[in-house]
């Protein structure tokens, strides 16, 4: 039977993971559970850097901006993904399945570029201590933080007019939500330059941040052999490892998602990396950059009232090192 070309259609649905519906219940605990948690601890970073004026730093300023960028992330897809397992398929509209689509990309691109602009951060703290102040002022921070938005906006409507100029020849969407694999599987006829503009693209949003991030750490793990001190070596790899930690989970799961063609697309792998960078990153990114730090439980400790506060006292020999 011939597919009818269905591009006029208002709606599709969302079949998210119909074969295992038994599972439904527990699925739909555990994310709620977690996507509280995140809400919360991203939320609560973001207030006590704002009220702590000895965390207006620009590592604290990327941090910031990190938490408000999971919280929207996961704002985006999650709330979708637990309506699908509360009642199973659900209809969702062409407008808003773009709308979708193009906020998750706004915000997934937004962020990958933010860990690029934390990774040069790190980089000039440690590499060019004594010009860190100089160059990395107020401003500058600020106008690396709208050049991610601006790529992620960039990036975002590209997919997603691209995408829906397209004819469609299918309706159910074999996800949680509106995933650009996914919807290529619908698209009628030769698929190949959507295909191909979609791993340009990711070259772009992906590959490109990333090299940064490995080119920067190369110069930091080459500087931290030069210092003198172990106990601040031991502190700086801490740091790296951490931030490459999350760069690794959030890049290769995403990558293994947009650079490959559709021929590759397996349904039931790609939901599971899709809830991996959607849910799990934004979860560990707290963890990882700030709940492990001294300065911010410092902080958390005078926000809340506690008389005895732990003095922080910096060992560090480049400016606003991480603990």
């Amino acid at each position: 039977m011939i597919p009818m070309n269905l591009s006029e259609v208002s709606e599709f649905r969302l079949l998210g993971s119909s074969e295992a519906s038994h599972l439904h219940p527990l699925l739909f605990v555990v994310l709620f559970s977690l996507y509280i948690l995140t809400v919360m601890a991203n939320t609560v970073i973001a207030l006590i850097i704002n009220a702590d004026s000895t965390l207006h730093t620009p590592m604290y300023f990327f941090l910031t901006q990190l938490s408000c960028l999971d919280i929207c992330y996961l704002s985006v897809i999650v709330p979708k993904v637990l309506e699908n397992l509360m009642v199973g398929k659900i209809d969702i509209s062409k407008t808003g399945c773009a709308m979708q689509m193009f906020f998750f990309l706004f915000f997934g691109v937004a962020e990958c570029f933010l860990l690029a602009a934390m990774s040069f951060d790190r980089y000039m703290a440690i590499c060019y201590p004594l010009h860190y102040t100089v160059i990395m002022t107020s401003r500058v921070c600020k106008s690396l933080v709208a050049g991610t938005y601006i790529c992620g906006t960039a990036v975002g409507l590209v997919h997603t007019i691209i995408t829906f100029s397209l004819p469609f020849c299918g309706l159910a969407i074999n996800h949680f939500f509106c995933e650009i694999q996914p919807l290529l599987e619908l698209l009628c006829g030769n698929t190949s330059p959507s295909e191909i503009q979609v791993i340009v693209v990711a070259l772009f949003a992906i590959v490109g941040p990333f090299l940064l991030i490995i080119y920067s750490y190369i110069c930091i793990i080459f500087t931290i052999f030069k210092m003198s001190s172990a106990e601040i070596q031991q502190k700086a790899f801490s740091t790296c490892s951490s931030h490459l930690l999350v760069v690794t989970l959030f890049y290769g799961t995403a990558s293994s998602m947009y650079l490959r063609p559709k021929s590759g697309y397996s349904a039931s792998v790609d939901k599971l990396l899709s809830l991996s960078y959607t849910v799990v990153t934004p979860l560990l990114n707290p963890i990882i950059y700030t709940l492990r730090n001294e300065e911010v439980e410092g902080a958390l400790k005078k926000t809340l009232g506690v008389k005895k506060v732990l003095s922080v006292k910096s060992e560090s020999s480049y400016p606003g090192a991480d603990t």
